[in-house]
């Protein structure tokens, strides 16, 4: 549904049947709110949602909805964790196949490049025939390709399986944010989004972790390979029982399976394989807002390279004592959650305008510069230093990432899995890049100074939560894809009925 027909909504407005589109049965004449569970009426006249309906997803229960929150970031977990848990040992692969240590660092970056591919197919498949079966199928392929990595003749089928296993991986990734926004209402959402926004990153924290130690109990690379398939096969099995949650596919079930006009329009794979894309380049929020969470992505991710250097070959550590320097990151995260129901507090009590959801980014933003800063210049004085450095690191990467998820979703509820997914695209590509040269950067600059010119960086896109907290009502004023109003957007589905 246009923008246009959002902002012109009128209490019991009978013209919009008579027009072809639906309306919200309010009794107020302001802008709809998510705090209730309106009538939607579809423009056959027929009433889709009813207040108090079952099978809105809306009207799950509390328990049931933080269920199936916990096991979907439960997934994204997994899935993160297979992108990284091979950087516990790299010295197998290394060795046993004569190649070198940027190659090596590929079995990382080409999944991760596979996150960027897959969204562009997901979203639009997701948004066509729900989430449910986009997730089995892809997940289920995904932990096949775990096989020929464990199995591998040489380095070549690693990293095509890799790459292939990306690609399929990243429905979750794709999907989860949208999965979530399905059943919360913007009010709601944002604890529920916390714990989402620290799984992308709490995963590949762990990665390290149960990969160096898999190596140090079984002297073998191949095993970690197993023990990410036995992972991820678990959670499919999990997730083969959780229900459908796109509103849009649950009434045309209802309908008998008979699509709209306004449905086919709506799920058009030509006009959604290219929304993603379309909102990149004519959004400012969404660009902007993709390239901060990119390059926090980017340095979690340069992480898997340069501690190797800083607690390997400085301070002489195995690939288990390694992986267990990452528990710092993992503290952060911990706080993170710990904080996260202070900002939601606020914003409830705010105007809830997409704005409302910024102070946790402005807040935690400072924290990724000031925690670089001291994993370099402490690296060389004790272990414990560049350690205690991932905790500001965690605790700031996991409040920006809650703060910009939750406003890229507020901003653009009616394209919520085409804007994830151009987020996604953007931040796979910063994680997949900076792997192959943290490693040559620390060793040529030195561990003082490739931290600083990281922190640099981090420290001047600061600015940007501050400008969109002033201006981003204006911007969003001139946006053809982003709620134009300061009050809480309508559900996701509505733009899809």
């Amino acid at each position: 549904m246009d923008m246009a027909d959002v902002s012109e909504y009128k209490e019991n407005d009978p013209n919009r049947i008579e027009k072809g589109l639906p309306y919200y049965n309010n009794n107020s004449n302001s802008y709809p709110s998510t705090s209730s569970s309106p009538t939607i009426v579809s423009e056959f006249g027929e009433d889709e949602w009813e207040a108090d309906d079952p099978a809105n997803p809306y009207n799950w229960s509390k328990l049931y909805r933080w269920v199936h929150t916990l096991i979907v970031s439960s997934l994204v977990i997994s899935v993160a964790f297979g992108s990284s848990v091979i950087s516990g040992d790299q010295g197998g692969v290394m060795s046993e196949f004569n190649v070198s240590s940027t190659v090596t660092a590929l079995q990382v970056s080409l999944m991760v490049c596979g996150f960027g591919v897959g969204p562009i197919l997901w979203s639009p498949l997701s948004e066509t025939i729900g989430r449910k079966p986009v997730y089995i199928i892809a997940i289920g392929i995904y932990v096949i390709f775990n096989i020929p990595c464990a199995l591998a003749p040489n380095i070549g089928t690693i990293l095509v399986c890799r790459f292939i296993a990306g690609f399929f991986a990243s429905v979750v990734l794709t999907l989860a944010g949208g999965s979530i926004s399905d059943i919360f209402k913007a009010e709601e959402r944002g604890a529920a989004i916390a714990y989402f926004a620290a799984a992308p990153y709490a995963g590949p924290v762990l990665g390290p972790i149960v990969g160096g130690w898999v190596f140090v109990g079984t002297q073998s690379w191949r095993w970690i390979y197993w023990v990410n398939m036995i992972f991820s096969g678990v959670m499919w099995i999990v997730i083969c029982f959780l229900p459908e949650t796109y509103g849009p596919v649950l009434l045309r079930r209802r309908r008998g399976g008979t699509l709209s006009e306004a449905l086919r329009k709506n799920f058009d794979l030509q006009t959604t394989l290219v929304r993603p894309f379309t909102l990149l380049l004519t959004e400012p929020i969404l660009f902007l807002m993709s390239l901060y969470i990119a390059i926090i992505y980017a340095l979690l991710y340069g992480f898997f390279g340069c501690y190797p250097i800083i607690f390997g070959d400085i301070w002489g550590m195995n690939s288990g004592f390694v992986g267990l320097m990452f528990l710092g990151v993992m503290v952060g995260v911990a706080l993170a959650l710990f904080i996260t129901p202070q900002f939601e507090k606020r914003y409830i009590k705010s105007n809830q305008t997409p704005e409302d959801r910024l102070p946790g980014m402005m807040f935690s933003a400072p924290f990724i510069p000031i925690s670089l800063f001291i994993f370099g210049w402490t690296s060389h004085a004790h272990w414990a230093g560049p350690m205690c450095a991932g905790i500001p690191f965690g605790f700031g990467m996991v409040l920006v990432y809650y703060a910009a998820n939750n406003y890229i979703i507020d901003c653009f509820s009616q394209y919520c899995a085409s804007a994830l997914a151009a987020k996604t695209i953007i931040r796979s590509g910063g994680g997949a890049a900076f792997p192959l040269f943290v490693g040559p950067l620390y060793r040529n600059l030195g561990s003082q100074w490739a931290s600083s010119l990281l922190a640099f960086i981090s420290l001047a896109i600061i600015p940007i939560p501050f400008v969109f907290y002033k201006w981003g009502p204006q911007i969003r004023a001139k946006s053809h894809s982003a709620n134009t109003s300061n009050h809480p957007p309508p559900p996701e589905n509505l733009e899809k009925l």
